[in-house]
């Protein structure tokens, strides 16, 4: 074969494979953007029972391709984290504050060791709330949270979060039902004060089913060295299992708006659980597209300055 023949066959090669990559990448732009499929829609009831714990909407096919996939993320996650840091350092006041919440065992600790691990841990504020210090308790329910939130440029993680003081608190009676009733209202009020100040809320419900609960629950027995991880205490909050999916539903129909919604993230796969979130959070940042703020400087007379040092 010619080279002028070998060039017309690998033009024609190539444009075929153009034309083979074409549909692929269209079908990428139609894709639905996760956060579509996994956002608890505003106005409407929220039912877990319609929600498949073991489900993986819009994910990679299995647990490798899974993890292959956050691999692949963790270089557009760590890039975008910076230009967001970059950005405050010019006034950009613009932070996103991740929250989890979800039954005991659903992956809070999981996601902060597998998703919050791609970042700079020096970009990032992460607050465990526990039972509420008397200090705290002596404060509005809010007081603790507000003093933990993320600074402008950083990224913020609750493992739980004011959500416990709808939650817990309703399900174990620890405030009258009145002022358990008020809070709703000052959690959207609340949350809504952020959006206006430029914090993305990414709200994550951890949707794990009774049975896995049970597997994982077993695991921390059976391991001493999981011992740690486990309370009796665990095994009463599975006794009411019910009550805390109604005051889950509750939260989630009332505190759910265009600016600040849930995701139900179904949790019994890790491996889709830990894909989610990281894809959750890559397109929040994506949207918000910080970039580095430009020079206040003469960057050639700097350069010829340093240059003529030497």
């Amino acid at each position: 074969m010619s080279k002028k023949d070998a060039k017309k066959d690998d033009a024609k090669k190539a444009k075929k494979a153009e034309k083979a990559h074409k549909p692929s990448e269209r079908r990428a732009r139609d894709e639905p953007a996760l956060r579509d499929l996994l956002r608890v829609p505003p106005g409407e009831p929220a039912v877990l029972a319609s929600y498949d714990p073991r489900a993986t909407p819009g994910g990679p096919e299995d647990k490798a391709a899974g993890r292959a996939a956050m691999t692949r993320m963790a270089e557009d996650l760590t890039a975008l984290q910076d230009r967001l840091y970059a950005a405050s350092t010019a006034g950009d006041r613009r932070r996103l504050l991740l929250v989890l919440q979800g039954m005991d065992t659903s992956g809070k600790g999981g996601t902060l060791k597998h998703v919050i691990g791609l970042f700079n841990p020096a970009g990032c504020r992460i607050r465990a709330f526990k039972a509420p210090t008397a200090e705290e308790r002596s404060h509005p329910f809010l007081w603790r949270i507000k003093r933990a939130l993320p600074e402008p440029g950083e990224i913020g993680i609750f493992d739980r979060s004011h959500y416990e003081d709808v939650l817990i608190a309703k399900v174990r009676e620890l405030a009258p039902r009145r002022d358990i009733g008020r809070r709703y209202g000052q959690i959207n009020r609340f949350e809504q004060s952020l959006a206006d100040d430029g914090v993305t809320v990414v709200k994550v419900f951890l949707h794990i089913s009774y049975e896995e609960q049970r597997d994982r629950l077993l695991a921390r027995i059976d391991n001493p060295d999981k011992h740690w991880k486990f309370t009796p205490d665990d095994i009463e909050d599975r006794s009411l299992w019910p009550a805390y999916h109604d005051a889950y539903e509750t939260a989630l129909t009332r505190c759910t708006s265009a600016q600040t919604p849930w995701y139900v993230v179904p949790a019994d796969r890790k491996w889709y659980r830990n894909w989610a979130i990281s894809k959750l959070l890559l397109e929040h940042l994506q949207a918000l597209d910080p970039q580095y703020p430009k020079g206040d400087f003469d960057v050639a007379a700097s350069r010829e300055r340093l240059l003529s040092m030497d």
